[in-house]
């Protein structure tokens, strides 16, 4: 199994790339997927944030409201990392069993978090989705309808850019028209393909 982590700050366009890969045939899984997933109503993790937080983080059907767990916790680093060590093995556990059952030929892992938790310890390569950081903003901003504010608050809490790039294997800028990210991501994918052969073929020998 050769896995891809691919990561960028919030508002980058992680998805976009993911799914350009997903064109060559690449099975990809979203972190960010598995985390509502541990969350949906029956999951123990939710009724674990019930209790901590109230009844104020849920929906009138049951479910997570999302955007008023990230507001309580964004706004308090005490409640973040409380909320982080909660979901984070649980999210951790699910991805290994998702990527198991892959057989492409390598398999991507996208995360907002993937530096920054041991996420990065499942994957043999990094690729960093970057843009600069008020097409962030902005991109955020529209996406999520939250204020200007907000988004810098959550860019705060994450990885420096400086040492996101510093990390990565490769960069994807994603700042670039949709036609040259493509082209990128077309030549990136030949080269994944020859790094997870030749890792497989180290295996064999």
């Amino acid at each position: 199994m050769f896995v891809v982590g691919l990561t960028g700050g919030i508002g980058s366009g992680k998805s976009t790339v993911a799914d350009l890969f997903r064109e060559h045939g690449i099975f990809v899984i979203d972190a960010d997927d598995v985390s509502r997933e541990v969350v949906e109503p029956g999951e123990p993790a939710l009724e674990t944030i019930r209790n901590h937080f109230g009844d104020a983080v849920l929906q009138q059907d049951g479910t997570l409201d999302r955007a008023a767990l990230r507001k309580r916790v964004f706004n308090d680093d005490g409640e973040r990392q409380w909320l982080e060590a909660l979901l984070h093995p649980r999210i951790a556990e699910r991805l290994k069993h998702y990527l198991s059952e892959a057989d492409s030929p390598y398999q991507m892992l996208v995360s907002p978090l993937l530096l920054e938790t041991d996420q990065h310890r499942l994957c043999q390569h990094i690729v960093v989705v970057d843009v600069s950081h008020e097409t962030q903003i902005q991109r955020t901003m529209s996406r999520d309808d939250n204020d200007r504010a907000q988004v810098e608050r959550i860019i705060a809490a994450q990885m420096p850019r400086e040492d996101r790039l510093r990390a990565a294997g490769n960069v994807i800028d994603n700042d670039q028209p949709l036609e040259r990210v493509r082209e990128e991501v077309a030549g990136l994918h030949q080269h994944l393909l020859a790094m997870a052969a030749e890792v497989s073929g180290d295996t064999l020998s």
